[in-house]
């Protein structure tokens, strides 16, 4: 059973809003909600770990989105 915190209501709405866009828009707004769910996980880690530098944040963002297991003991 599929979770969600939109109603019914909602839900068709949106799906209206959708249908109405060109691909053009639909794809604009998916990359708007990838890169807002990167500022959202930078921000997690930035919380999670102060000492780290923006190079290491910038790492871990594309290992969680490529690789989202831990890395292997030693790997640079």
């Amino acid at each position: 059973m599929l979770l969600t915190d939109t109603t019914p209501a909602a839900q068709a709405v949106q799906l209206e809003i959708h249908r109405s866009m060109s691909g053009e828009q639909r794809l604009l707004l998916a990359y708007e909600m990838s890169m807002f769910a990167r500022e959202l996980n930078g921000a997690r880690l930035r919380g999670e770990h102060p000492e780290w530098s923006e190079a290491q944040i910038a790492r871990e963002l594309l290992r969680l989105a490529f690789f989202p297991k831990p890395l292997p003991a030693g790997f640079k």
